[in-house]
């Protein structure tokens, strides 16, 4: 067991401050982030081209040097150096908290295990801020952040996530989230209701509220600029999901491809989808669906 009071006694060790910073409006940034920015001997940022724009809209002059995913594991040793010899350093990601789907996680541990003290400031961040206002049930809730790019690990991802019943947060690209919600209608089935919430706090904010198969037909006509936070609801019958999918495994192969195109997919590549969900090849999945057998 570890014991660490934040504000209590006199240590000669530095302090690591995660300062959570601006999703997009930076009226965002509160009073208390900007003086520990100020304050703090060093700023550890994501990407500090980026973090100086931040730095120099409010008139602050502490110098950074950079940690990311690319450079933390030569940096935290670096930097964990300077808090054992009572420096304080302030860690801020591109945009939001620390360690929330960006770097930092890491230099947290380290920083716990050497028995510095690791202070976190409240602010920004996209998922709980979207979810609020999606309508959506915003208790319980799970964070899930960056689903998988790959296709078939994204849809093994979202099979795993098929009985949660809270309310699931995802945070996707632009130029990905149409393949995505059409993953998620597939597989939690396209009455389950979801929010996509785009441009968080700018002046083009935006939420689109409806049912994935609407949202996914949606997103095959339009396409969608900016940082997107998807929510999705959990699933109602749990105890019956088993079931549900066992029924769904009972369907002809022409059902679940018409499902699928159902969902905002082309004739194609449902097909594609029920061949490899069934280790079939692609040419025997289309002659099942246009009866050609």
């Amino acid at each position: 067991m570890q014991k660490q009071q934040s504000f209590k006694g006199k240590t000669d060790l530095g302090t690591l401050f995660l300062v959570p910073t601006p999703i997009g409006n930076l009226e965002d940034m509160t009073i208390r982030c900007l003086n520990t920015l100020r304050s703090v001997d060093l700023i550890a940022s994501e990407d500090t081209r980026n973090t100086q724009k931040l730095l120099n809209h409010f008139e602050i002059t502490t110098p950074q040097r950079s940690l990311h995913e690319h450079n933390y594991q030569e940096r935290i040793p670096q930097l964990t150096a300077l808090l054992l010899e009572g420096r304080s350093i302030a860690q801020v990601s591109d945009a939001g908290m620390p360690s929330i789907s960006d770097p930092g996680h890491e230099l947290v541990i380290a920083c716990i295990e050497a028995q510095i003290p690791v202070v976190s400031l409240p602010g920004p961040t996209a998922g709980l801020t979207a979810l609020i206002a999606s309508g959506l049930n915003p208790q319980p809730n799970l964070f899930y952040g960056f689903l998988p790019r790959k296709k078939s690990e994204q849809q093994k991802a979202l099979t795993e996530l098929l009985p949660q019943t809270a309310t699931m947060i995802f945070y996707e690209s632009p130029h990905r989230i149409g393949e995505t919600v059409k993953n998620m209608a597939a597989i939690f089935g396209g009455e389950r209701q979801g929010v996509i919430c785009r441009e968080l706090t700018k002046l083009h904010e935006e939420y689109l509220r409806g049912s994935l198969t609407e949202l996914a037909a949606y997103l095959k006509e339009t396409d969608l600029k900016g940082e997107c936070c998807l929510m999705v609801a959990g699933n109602p019958d749990p105890e019956g999901w088993q079931v549900v999918t066992a029924v769904a495994e009972e369907r002809t192969v022409k059902e679940q491809v018409e499902e699928l195109i159902a969902s905002g997919m082309k004739p194609n590549g449902a097909i594609k989808e029920i061949a490899q969900r069934l280790s079939k090849k692609k040419q025997e999945i289309y002659n099942e669906y246009h009866e050609l057998n």
